[in-house]
């Protein structure tokens, strides 16, 4: 079978990828070994993102007396959680199903792996083998839950990403190490459900890789909501006691046994790039990740690489912009290559985080001269209608030029808010013009304008 285009995995960067070459004229083939949508659509980021909403609504119903309402008894039904969040996933899934169809794009269900320059062998569920002839394959095989050396998953006990969000049972107790976006999403989501969290962190701070407001914002909340929370710790070991997994935490404070009846590991995430060839064609690696140039082709002619395999940040969003990229370069229509400097950022735990660009203390050791300036939510009076008034948004500029280095946010709603800034970022718009664009009232988005405003002494609500 020929094609112009191959594209090995149908997650957000693999289908987009697929969809766009379609739509450019090229004979597109996506290979597909689980499921369409990867990981994103059936084990990520939407149905998490179902089940945080089960969440939301449960904290609903037990503050129904903020907003004038009796609810007598709101009870978790935990397997039709699970059941709603399934079913979202499947639902996105034939979403992704009927894109292909539209675009004549062939699905092959099956395991690729690279056989020659423009080869891809499949092996399909049946175990037969097919050899694929593709003039550009493209790379698109996303990643998988790290496991821990010391820690490994057995599926039972000691789960991942996948098992976390699919348990028939709702745990009593639950130990989560790693807090970045899927350790902090899942401590909300359980602690909501009524789990007993322990969350664990190696770095200092939870969210580590966020402004160190922010952080300090989400631990807050998180401890106030009844999260145990352990920084600059580490779980040594998990044993067995009485029939249960006891994570062995070790902390400045000495050495902590935590029994439970699960512990989910989210310390980071593994590139898929093991068993699909990569070393047949001798292609160039970073470390565990393929190497690749600004448009995504690797050190072999007619190879392409988008997505967790290789070294950006491994985010659904990056990984569909690299897709399309990749594509357009392919057609030779000269795509402006990704900035990697304006990519936002999301987690859905409550309160929301929200960021784009750097970090005050990263914009400091830069040597930048700063205005920052910040705007709470209590202040808001949409966000005090709305009974979430917990939160801020912190904006910080290049004091000499003005030009907008980054914008952080917590809070309800927020990740709906970044776009806002990314546009600007874009746009190279300054302080001034967000100041003076009338943002409307009463809206969550007025805390930008007014953190900007803020930033400059001119802030009017404060």
């Amino acid at each position: 079978m020929q094609y112009d285009v191959i594209v090995l995995g149908s997650g957000p960067g693999g289908y987009v990828a697929a969809i766009r070459a379609a739509q450019l004229g090229f004979k597109t083939a996506v290979v597909e070994k689980e499921a369409l949508g990867g990981v994103c659509l059936n084990w990520g980021c939407i149905p998490t993102k179902a089940l945080l909403k089960s969440a939301t609504i449960k904290e609903y119903l037990d503050h129904a007396g903020d907003y004038g309402m009796e609810v007598k008894e709101a009870r978790v039904l935990f397997d039709k959680v699970i059941a709603r969040s399934r079913q979202v996933a499947q639902g996105m899934s034939k979403g992704v199903e009927f894109l292909m169809r539209k675009n004549k794009i062939e699905v092959i269900m099956g395991h690729g792996k690279l056989a020659a320059p423009g080869k891809l062998e499949v092996t399909t569920p049946d175990n037969m083998k097919r050899i694929l002839e593709g003039r550009h394959i493209i790379i698109a095989t996303g990643a998988r839950s790290r496991e821990l050396p010391a820690i490994p998953q057995n599926g039972t006990t000691v789960i991942g990403y996948r098992e976390a969000m699919s348990l028939t049972q709702r745990p009593d107790r639950m130990v989560i190490i790693g807090s970045g976006a899927i350790g902090s999403e899942f401590a909300y989501f359980y602690n909501a459900m009524g789990t007993k969290v322990t969350l664990v962190e190696y770095m200092p701070q939870i969210l580590p890789l966020e402004d160190e407001d922010i952080s300090k914002a989400v631990e807050k909340a998180f401890r106030k909501a009844g999260i145990e929370i352990f920084t600059s710790a580490t779980v040594d070991k998990v044993e067995e006691k009485n029939g249960k997994p006891v994570a062995v935490i070790r902390s400045d404070k000495g050495h902590t046994q935590v029994e439970c009846d699960v512990v989910l590991s989210a310390a980071g995430i593994q590139p898929n790039t093991e068993n699909i060839g990569l070393e047949t064609l001798g292609i160039k690696m970073d470390k565990d990740k393929i190497a690749t140039d600004k448009y995504y082709r690797t050190n072999v002619p007619g190879i392409y690489a988008i997505g967790d395999v290789t070294t950006g940040p491994a985010l659904a969003h990056v990984a569909s912009h690299e897709g399309i990229i990749c594509v357009e370069a392919i057609a030779g229509l000269n795509p402006e290559p990704l900035d990697y400097n304006n990519i936002p950022s999301c987690i859905y735990c409550m309160p929301e985080v929200a960021s784009v660009g750097l970090t005050e203390k990263q914009a400091r050791e830069k040597g930048y001269d700063l205005k920052v300036g910040k705007f709470p939510f209590s202040a808001s009076g949409k966000a005090n209608a709305s009974g979430h008034k917990e939160g801020f948004v912190k904006v910080i500029f290049d004091a000499r030029y003005g030009e907008w280095l980054g914008c952080h946010m917590v809070g309800a709603g927020v990740t709906e808010m970044i776009a806002e800034v990314v546009v600007a970022r874009k746009l190279e718009t300054t302080a001034h013009e967000i100041i003076k664009s009338v943002h409307p009232h009463p809206t969550m988005s007025e805390a930008i304008m007014e953190a900007t405003a803020a930033a400059y002494g001119e802030v009017i609500h404060l």
